[in-house]
């Protein structure tokens, strides 16, 4: 894998690209000099791992002919306190589906989804609390 930064401006404006060839833009926060055109890179991490784990989720709910009419996910993090730098210790992922499911097949594709086949996850585990829930309605 390999990304390309490039800086867009004379602050924080960033632009990356990776070899899918699409443009993510970052940006530091406003109090220090950012613009708000960009995500933040702890907002990416957590962007990261929502989708890593829905990407998975996705699939393994195909190959069990669960089909969801609808899929958001939501994730809170908490950071360290009076601490540089600032690391996550605890994210918990809300996945919300909507549909006439299967709750096991769903409990147990979550679960796969996010202990065994996200590598986001499995980057993170050993440093950060990482818990999760979800619903179906």
């Amino acid at each position: 894998m390999k990304i390309n930064i490039t800086r867009v401006d004379n602050d924080f404006h960033m632009e990356c690209r990776g070899s899918s060839e699409v443009k993510v833009h970052i940006d530091a926060a406003e109090k220090i000099g950012g613009h708000n055109v960009g995500a933040r890179p702890m907002e990416l991490i957590l962007m990261g791992l929502g989708s890593c784990s829905a990407i998975d989720l996705i699939a393994i709910l195909k190959k069990q002919r669960q089909n969801p009419d609808d899929l958001s996910i939501d994730l809170h993090a908490k950071r360290a306190e009076n601490k540089i730098p600032a690391v996550f210790t605890d994210i918990h992922i809300t996945f919300k589906l909507k549909g006439r499911l299967d709750e096991i097949k769903v409990q147990r594709a979550i679960e796969l989804s996010v202990e065994k086949y996200c590598s986001v996850y499995e980057m993170l585990k050993d440093k950060v609390n990482i818990t999760y829930s979800y619903s179906i309605n």
